[in-house]
């Protein structure tokens, strides 16, 4: 059976950084589920985005996770940003 490529996810607020690895699956279930579930709570308000509270790919994780935080944080200053590590 093959292994599940693993990314690393880093959350970026102001100055700080924090990293997170894992295959896709892990980070929705273990670290990033509660986030998600938070996001798309607010994903029927006006001006709010749409969230995958499910994704299968390390994309459609980023794009989760950055509209999430934009639901959740809206203009706030300084909001937190999640982009993927490059190798």
């Amino acid at each position: 059976m093959a292994k599940k490529k693993e990314y690393t996810v880093v959350v970026i607020r102001g100055d700080k950084e924090w990293e997170h690895t894992g295959t896709v699956e892990e980070l929705v279930r273990d670290v990033f589920g509660y986030t998600l579930e938070c996001g798309a709570s607010y994903q029927y308000d006006k001006g709010c985005r749409k969230v995958n509270k499910n994704p299968k790919t390390i994309k459609s994780l980023i794009t989760a996770l950055n509209n999430a935080s934009y639901n959740t944080m809206g203009s706030c200053y300084n909001r937190k940003y999640y982009k993927l590590k490059e190798d």
